[in-house]
């Protein structure tokens, strides 16, 4: 290209200068901004398109909305108020057991003379009656049972009274609350320390021998000791944990109903050899 036709010629021209124009990279670059603004403009009519189509959607809902009858309901009132709650009517009190007559039979007894008071009724008396210590009138001898007259002394008044029957010296197997050691596991705990040194056996000790024996003893209400016996563990100690028991003296007994019961006792006792 020459000298004075560079300053008005094309960016494009400039660049294909001397080259093939007919190939396409100079094509597209020379249509590129008509491409750009057909593409632009043809986006642009797509989104207004959809706007449009919004709107009219949106204008259509809102004349059905007006176009409805709207109706105001009236809310009904509800009545706060409490209803008095009237209490139910006491029961009615059973009815005392009708009196059944009664009539004084005594064993005859052979004598000379016989009071007009002590002689017994005849048999025809009896027969609508029952036989008592007294002579009462009340309603005939139909079958029922019925309560003793409350008259009189040493006479029994017709209550059923509460029979207590003598409780089974057999100590307890469960209870509320159990028997324990006076102060504590703290003490058991020094307890058992002073009596473990003074009676781990010798064999034992020299065999290397330790481990944990359960002891079973009865703990009566006053709180003593008693059939103290081994039921597990090493045989070699058994013996020594059943000194220890005998010689832990009182103990604060078990509570069963709110007072102390015999009961049975399973204590733990363990021998630990110390690590040399």
């Amino acid at each position: 290209m020459e000298i004075s036709n560079i300053l008005t010629a094309d960016v494009l021209d400039i660049i294909f200068d001397g080259k093939n124009k007919s190939y396409g990279a100079y094509e597209l670059r020379k249509s590129y901004k008509r491409r750009m603004l057909l593409s632009l403009a043809g986006m642009l009519t797509i989104i207004l398109f959809f706007i449009g189509t919004m709107l009219l959607a949106n204008s259509k809902k809102e004349r059905q909305a007006t176009l409805m009858n709207v109706q105001d309901i009236e809310l009904e009132k509800v009545n706060t108020e409490k209803e008095e709650v009237k209490p139910p009517p006491p029961p009615k009190p059973p009815e005392p057991p009708k009196q059944i007559a009664t009539r004084i039979y005594t064993a005859p007894v052979i004598s000379n003379e016989v009071r007009p008071e002590e002689r017994p009724p005849e048999n025809a008396e009896l027969e609508e009656v029952k036989i008592g210590t007294q002579n009462i009138d009340g309603n005939p001898d139909d079958g029922t049972l019925a309560p003793p007259s409350m008259k009189g002394e040493g006479v029994s008044t017709g209550v059923i009274e509460e029979v207590v029957k003598k409780e089974s010296d057999e100590p307890f197997m469960k209870v509320e609350i159990e028997s324990s050691y006076p102060g504590g596991s703290e003490a058991w705990r020094r307890f058992l320390i002073k009596q473990l040194q003074r009676n781990y056996p010798q064999d034992a000790i020299d065999n290397g021998i330790q481990g944990t024996v359960i002891i079973q003893f009865i703990v009566d209400a006053e709180g003593n000791v008693s059939n103290v016996e081994a039921l597990s563990g090493p045989e070699e100690l058994r013996d020594a944990a059943i000194r220890v028991i005998q010689k832990s003296g009182k103990w604060i007994p078990a509570v069963q109903n709110k007072r102390h019961v015999k009961s049975y006792k399973k204590q733990p006792i363990g021998f630990l050899l110390a690590n040399e």
